[in-house]
């Protein structure tokens, strides 16, 4: 919503928002960009008098302000929808799409195309750091007009219970991967696969998927019906990869090698983010060349394995790592880059999925590569407290496992336990209370 804010002051609109709990880079971008921001739902913004509400889905009935907006018939819309019908038209969509790594591989899209003279419009739910904005309308006359957008499965808004990417109407479409998430609102893997067979249903016959070869949910959503040019990659046909000891990794179609990637990105997972989107730009054009070359300038996305500082000889990471297959891939990264040094993983099971439990017997195998883990769940009731008892979820890790309720307690831990050295891995899809600065003062104290 930050992002789609942007992309309305851009189309020369006049954009206040409000939220609460707001955090960075969201919010620093917003004041950079000169939106007014206001903390909270109260019912006074009526007197502000827009035009148009655009309703984000964190958004439900019983909202103080929501309530009042429909008490009046005043004007209101989601934010997909609105972004389909007044930024969307008339553009080449490049969407992106998955359980796993649709930032990332957006912004690698976005860079790859910028990179090629295009100056694609994008939209991505992070703040890609070769940008240093979220979003924008982009385009040049005379230029096709290219947009990146991530193509989130999750519902639309209290009043429209389709998957946000169904408004996006795409041309090119990566599905990166497919697993149960957002158990909040999905019962279950199927209800999701039927989400993707109605995204892949707004594809033209002009268009293109790429789609993970390896991912059983995939090959079903494809086997319900493809109307469009289909590419795999990570399978047995279509895109490849060889990996290189240093990081590097050639890449390949159809068994023919088109270039070598150098970059300094880790973990399987972005090499595969990076040859998807190589695919997605070839189909726009981008020759496979281009792109390999232009990812050797990829400087990643804020809040993925960003590091925020080193104090006392430790090194605070931040990812944005939410999902027992997310923090897994993750670690098992950081872990090669790293060799034998120590990973202190410091989580927070803060999503919807997360918090309701779904996931929290998957959580000890997806740390198994860390050193020593701290866990930070809040107590109590709440919609930021956790249903479910975290320390005894971490159990099986042992004694080199620990979880507190208390911000303080946690990263009195963590600096009693960190060594020069070591590496601190942060992973929420929150705020976490500012939990890395602390952490870095903290650690920054005890060396003097």
């Amino acid at each position: 919503m930050g992002g789609l804010a942007v992309l309305a002051k851009e189309a020369g609109h006049k954009v206040t928002g409000c939220d609460a709990n707001v955090y960075p880079p969201m919010s620093t971008q917003l004041r950079a960009q000169g939106i007014e921001l206001i903390e909270g739902f109260g019912t006074h913004q009526i007197s502000l008098q827009p035009d148009l509400y655009v309703i984000g889905n964190v958004v439900s009935r019983g909202n103080p302000l929501m309530e009042a907006i429909m008490n009046r018939g005043l004007p209101y819309v989601s934010g997909p929808q609105w972004i389909g019908e007044h930024i969307l038209q008339d553009k080449w969509v490049l969407a992106v799409a998955g359980t796993h790594g649709k930032t990332t591989t957006s912004s690698m899209l976005a860079w790859i195309l910028e990179a090629a003279g295009y100056h694609p419009g994008f939209l991505i739910g992070g703040v890609p750091m070769n940008f240093g904005i979220s979003a924008r309308i982009g385009g040049q006359p005379g230029g096709l007009p290219l947009f990146v957008i991530e193509a989130d499965e999750y519902d639309t808004a209290f009043f429209d219970k389709r998957s946000k990417f169904v408004h996006y109407r795409p041309r090119t479409a990566i599905l990166n991967n497919l697993e149960y998430d957002h158990a909040d609102i999905f019962p279950d893997l199927a209800a999701i696969e039927t989400q993707f067979h109605h995204l892949i249903r707004t594809i033209p016959t002009s268009g293109m998927v790429i789609a993970n070869g390896r991912e059983a949910s995939l090959k079903r959503v494809m086997e319900r019906g493809c109307w469009s040019e289909l590419e795999w990659f990570a399978g047995s046909e279509g895109w490849d990869m060889v990996e290189h000891e240093d990081g590097r990794f050639d890449v390949l179609f159809d068994q023919k090698k088109l270039g070598t990637v150098s970059w300094s990105l880790t973990g399987e997972h972005n090499r595969w983010n990076a040859i998807a989107a190589i695919a997605a730009a070839r189909h726009a054009g981008v020759k496979p060349a281009e792109a390999i070359a232009a990812l050797s300038g990829f400087e990643n996305v804020k809040r993925r394995m960003e590091t925020r500082g080193t104090a006392n000889g430790v090194t605070v990471i931040d990812d944005f790592a939410h999902h027992p297959t997310a923090i897994a891939t993750t670690v098992a990264g950081l872990r090669s880059k790293l060799g034998q040094s120590r990973i202190l993983a410091v989580l927070e099971p803060r999503s919807n999925t997360m918090k309701l439990g779904t996931m929290k017997d998957a959580l000890p195998g997806s740390l198994v590569q860390a050193d020593l883990v701290f866990g930070y769940g809040a107590k109590g009731e709440g919609k930021d407290a956790l249903g479910w008892d975290l320390g005894a979820a971490l159990a099986p890790l042992g004694e080199k496992a620990h979880a507190y309720d208390n911000l303080s307690s946690l990263v009195a831990a963590v600096v009693a336990a960190a060594k020069p050295g070591d590496t601190v891995l942060v992973m929420s899809n929150g705020g976490f209370g500012g939990v890395h600065q602390k952490l870095l003062d903290a650690l920054q104290a005890t060396a003097h």
